[in-house]
């Protein structure tokens, strides 16, 4: 125990000291080199050590999956035979990985769709009540809530027993209580069970695009509001031709932010499913791969299938951001 202390305190103490000694000793040599020099030379000096990190914890491993996803890699090996794109083949035409692609599909259209939309309504009615701000922080409430923790919770809230038993879950207790129904098996019916999820997903994160939205909100000029009312505009012509379309670069990066994490949705599903019942998404199929078949090559593949849809939306998320850090 104490030896592990020791070198906890000790790593970073190394790391931060030969940093300041790789800095000092590359300040040394630029002093050396032409004035006409320096300049050019000086940010590669300081921004080596943090390329070299992302290199070797990102670049790397990515590379080794690239490689792995046309192997086929097995039990605790890390490297295979060459199978060519069979990997790619099997990912999809295989029933279950197509459903789950197909699970991530409403995940992006219902999640992304539900949170955005939920989000920029409450973001106009908060911007208009006395109390917005406490609403606005309730509503960010549940992004403080782990997604394991999440899952947990809303296990509760669906838990289904039979018809004649006490029911425990929030939800059947007010089905069997008030409308004098059957109990509904939430996560286990097909293909309810699906939305189910999805309602825990948009629990956590309409809090988010909330925020993201108000704060645009509250960026746009409030003089175009006035003018377009004194012309005799009505609120929702107001909101639909003035509101969203000088809104529209926030939605798209908030939307962007949204679909990105429904393809990597993952704690979710398995915390309140494990992928059963036909709820299993991209994301638990690579853990499934990983660690229940013991397939890398499988897991690499379906890592970097993962990867080439979610690259897109990200590149446009940066575009974005650039595009509004150069107004």
């Amino acid at each position: 125990m104490l030896e592990k202390l020791v070198l906890a305190f000790l790593i970073p103490v190394l790391i931060v000291g030969g940093l300041l000694f790789y800095l000092y000793l590359g300040e040394a040599l630029i002093a050396r080199l032409p004035r006409s020099r320096q300049g050019a030379i000086r940010p590669w000096i300081w921004l080596s050590p943090a390329l070299l990190l992302l290199v070797v914890i990102m670049v790397w491993p990515l590379l080794q999956s690239f490689v792995a996803s046309f192997q086929h890699v097995t039990g605790d090996a890390v490297t295979g035979p060459f199978v060519g794109i069979q990997n790619y083949i099997t990912a999809f035409t295989d029933p279950q990985m197509l459903g789950s692609m197909v699970n991530n599909l409403y995940w992006i259209v219902f999640f992304t769709g539900v949170t955005v939309c939920g989000g920029l309504a409450l973001a106009v009615l908060v911007n208009r009540v006395k109390y917005g701000g406490p609403v606005k922080t309730i509503l960010f409430m549940p992004m403080a809530i782990s997604f394991v923790a999440t899952g947990v919770i809303w296990r509760f809230m669906y838990a289904y027993r039979p018809e004649d038993a006490p029911q425990i879950g929030t939800l059947n207790a007010v089905v069997t209580g008030l409308f004098h129904i059957p109990p509904v098996a939430w996560i286990f019916q097909q293909p309810g069970n699906n939305l189910a999820l999805i309602v825990v997903g948009v629990w956590m994160f309409t809090g988010f695009c909330l925020v993201i939205l108000n704060a645009g909100l509250r960026s746009l000029p409030e003089e175009v509001h006035e003018a377009a009312r004194v012309d005799g505009a009505t609120e929702w012509q107001v909101f639909s031709r003035i509101t969203v379309p000088l809104l529209a670069p926030t939605i798209s990066v908030v939307a962007t932010t949204m679909v990105i994490n429904a393809l990597k949705m993952f704690d979710i599903v398995y915390v309140m499913t494990a992928g059963n019942f036909g709820t299993d998404v991209i994301a638990n199929q690579i853990y499934k791969q990983l660690y229940s078949s013991r397939d890398l090559g499988m897991a690499s593949t379906l890592a970097v299938i993962l990867l080439v849809v979610i690259f897109p939306f990200m590149v446009q998320n940066v575009r974005r951001f650039h595009a509004q850090e150069n107004r």
